[in-house]
C-alpha cells in the first residue's frame, strides 16, 4: 500500500523499457574542484590525514572502451488491443509529447503498453471495439557468456513476439527468451553467436554508497550513451512490495536504459538499471539498478531449469515508527512488525505471532518492514532462517523452513501503513459467540465508538480489538490497566473486515 505521502506527492515508479516517451535530453555531468580555508587549523592529525588522500575523478573512458561492446541495444516489437476510439486506433500523430506519462503509475504502464511509433491497424479485436495494434520498444541487455547469454529487464521483453539485439560493431540477432521473473524484473535472452564480448561481473556487497558508478545503454534510442554518478543508497526497498534491496544512484537513466548494466570504477558489473523515480516520467535524480548478485541468482536458476522459485515465510509486516518503539520497549524504531500470520504457513509453524518484531534474518539487521521481503526472497525454498525476533519486551530466535512462494498466492511480508497520532477514546464491548465464530477468532472487543487519539489514529467503528502491546485483549479491564501503565502511546491491533493492521496511539 502506498503511503499517503507518496500518493500526495504523485511520484511514479516508472519502468523505463519503452523508447521515446518524454523530451528530455542527457543532462551533462560536471564536476568542479572547490578548495577551502579553515578559519581554525584543525589538528595536525586531521591536515595529515587529508593530505594523504588526494581526490581525483575518475576516467570512466577505459572502461567504456573495453566493456562497452558487451552492452547490446534491443528492439521489441509485439502487439496489444486498443479500443477504436483510442487515439492510436484514431491514426495518432505519435509526436513524443502525445505521450508524457503525467498520471500514476497505471497511467504510465497504460501509455507503456500502447508502445511508440503505431500504425492503426486493420480488422477488429475479438472484444468487439478493440482491434489489435503493433507495439515496438527500445531497452539494453549485457553479454555475460562468449555463447550469447544476456542479462536485461523482464519489463523489456514483456509480452514480446520478436526480440532483436543489436551488438556494437552494428550486427543484429534474433534473441530467444530463455525466461523472465517479473517478481525481481530479470529476464535471460540467448542469441546464436560465439566469441562474444564479455561484461565482468562484481558482487554488490563490495560497493560503497558514495562511489562512482557508470551506466551504459540506449536511453530514448541513442545506442551506447555512457552516464555516470554515485551510488546513493543501497538496500533501497520501494513501495510496491518488491523483493528486490535496490541500488539507489544518481546516474541519469531515462527509458531505453533499462536493462542495462552499472559499472564499478573497476569496470564490474554490480546491477542493472530498472527504474527511476519521477513525476514527468523521465529522469529527475533518482533512478534505482537490481544487484548483480540478485540478478546472478535469477539467471542461474532460468538457465538450467527454465523457471525461478522464490521462498514464501507467510507473515504481513508493518513499519516500526517511533510510537510502536515506545509500546513494545524497543531501543530505536528499527524491524518488521507481524500484524498476521498465514495458517499453516513456515511462519505459523515457527511459532511467529503478531505483535512480534522481527529484527534479523540470518544475522542480517531488518532496519526497514521493508527490508523482509527483500532478504527472504532472496533465498529459496527449503531454506531454513533464524530470525531474531523481539517479543513482549525480551529477544528470541526462532527458526524457520521457508515454502515455495508459488505454492500459493504470495503474501511474503506485505507493508500496511498506519496512521497514528497522543488517552484513548475507545467504546468498546465484547463479542458475541455467534460474531466470534464469524470472524474466526477466540477474542477481542469491538469498537462502538472510537473518538480522540484512537479517531486520530485510524480506528473506527465496527473495528475489532484484537489485542494492546501484542497482548491478546480478554475484556475492558485489561484494556483500561494497560492503557494506564503506557506512558507514550499504544499499539492496537485492529481487525477491519479480512485485513489486520497494528495502529499506534499516542497518548499525549
Amino acid at each position: 500500500m502506498k503511503s499517503t505521502a507518496l500518493n500526495n506527492t504523485r511520484l511514479v515508479v516508472a519502468l523505463l523499457a519503452a523508447g521515446a516517451i518524454g523530451g528530455a535530453g542527457v543532462g551533462a555531468f560536471n564536476a568542479a574542484h572547490t578548495r577551502a580555508t579553515a578559519a581554525v587549523s584543525p589538528p595536525a592529525i586531521v591536515a595529515s590525514s587529508l593530505a594523504a588522500t588526494p581526490m581525483a575523478l575518475p576516467d570512466f573512458s577505459q572502461i567504456t572502451e573495453r566493456y562497452g561492446p558487451s552492452v547490446v541495444n534491443i528492439s521489441v516489437t509485439g502487439t496489444t488491443k486498443v479500443s477504436n476510439d483510442s487515439p492510436l486506433a484514431q491514426g495518432g500523430s505519435g509526436d513524443e509529447e502525445d505521450r508524457l506519462p503525467s498520471g500514476p503509475l497505471a497511467e504510465f504502464l497504460r501509455r507503456f503498453q500502447q508502445g511508440q511509433g503505431h500504425r492503426p491497424g486493420a480488422g477488429r479485436g475479438e472484444y468487439g471495439d478493440q482491434q489489435e495494434m503493433p507495439t515496438r520498444g527500445q531497452g539494453s541487455g549485457f553479454i555475460v557468456s562468449a555463447d550469447g547469454i544476456i542479462l536485461t529487464n523482464a519489463h523489456v521483453v514483456s509480452g514480446a513476439k520478436e526480440v532483436t539485439v543489436k551488438l556494437t560493431d552494428r550486427r543484429e540477432f534474433r534473441a530467444k527468451v530463455l525466461g523472465a521473473d517479473t517478481k525481481t524484473d530479470i529476464a535471460v535472452l540467448k542469441i546464436e553467436a560465439s566469441n562474444l564480448p564479455v561484461a565482468s561481473l562484481g558482487k554488490t556487497s563490495d560497493l560503497k554508497v558514495g562511489e562512482w558508478v557508470l551506466a551504459i545503454g540506449s536511453p530514448f534510442g541513442f545506442e551506447n550513451t555512457v552516464t555516470a554518478g554515485v551510488v546513493s543508497a543501497k538496500g533501497r526497498s520501494l513501495p510496491d512490495d518488491s523483493a528486490v534491496p535496490f541500488i539507489q544512484t544518481d546516474v541519469a537513466i531515462n527509458p531505453g536504459n533499462s536493462g542495462g548494466p552499472l559499472f564499478n570504477t573497476r569496470g564490474e558489473v554490480v546491477g542493472i538499471n530498472s527504474q527511476i523515480y519521477s513525476r514527468s516520467g523521465g529522469y529527475q535524480g533518482v533512478s534505482f539498478a537490481i544487484p548483480i548478485d540478485v540478478a546472478t541468482r535469477i539467471k542461474n536458476q532460468i538457465v538450467a531449469t527454465g523457471k525461478v522459485e522464490h521462498a514464501r515465510l507467510g507473515v504481513a509486516v508493518q513499519e516500526i515508527n517511533q510510537a510502536f518503539a515506545d509500546s513494545f520497549k524497543l531501543d530505536k524504531p528499527e524491524g518488521a512488525l507481524v500484524s498476521s500470520v498465514e495458517k499453516g504457513s513456515p511462519a505459523d509453524k515457527a511459532g511467529l505471532q503478531s505483535g512480534d518484531v522481527i529484527r534479523q534474518v540470518n544475522g542480517q539487521p531488518i532496519v526497514s518492514s521493508g527490508d523482509l521481503p527483500a532478504v527472504i526472497g532472496l533465498a529459496a525454498p527449503g531454506d531454513t532462517v533464524k530470525l531474531g525476533v523481539w517479543r513482549q519486551g525480551a529477544s528470541k530466535e526462532i527458526t524457520a523452513r521457508l515454502a515455495n512462494a508459488d505454492d500459493k498466492a504470495a503474501q511474503v511480508a506485505g507493508k500496511k501503513d498506519a496512521p497514528g497520532q497522543g488517552r484513548l477514546g475507545l467504546a468498546l464491548r465484547p463479542l458475541q459467540p455467534d460474531e466470534r465464530q464469524e470472524a474466526g477468532i477466540d477474542s477481542g472487543l469491538v469498537v462502538q465508538q472510537a473518538s480522540g487519539p484512537a479517531a486520530l489514529a485510524g480506528v473506527q467503528a465496527g473495528d475489532v480489538l484484537l489485542s494492546i502491546n501484542g497482548i491478546p485483549v480478554k475484556n475492558i479491564d485489561q484494556v483500561r490497566a494497560t492503557v494506564a501503565k503506557s506512558q507514550k502511546s499504544v499499539a492496537l491491533l485492529i481487525l477491519r473486515g479480512d485485513s489486520k493492521i497494528f495502529v499506534p496511539v499516542n497518548l499525549g
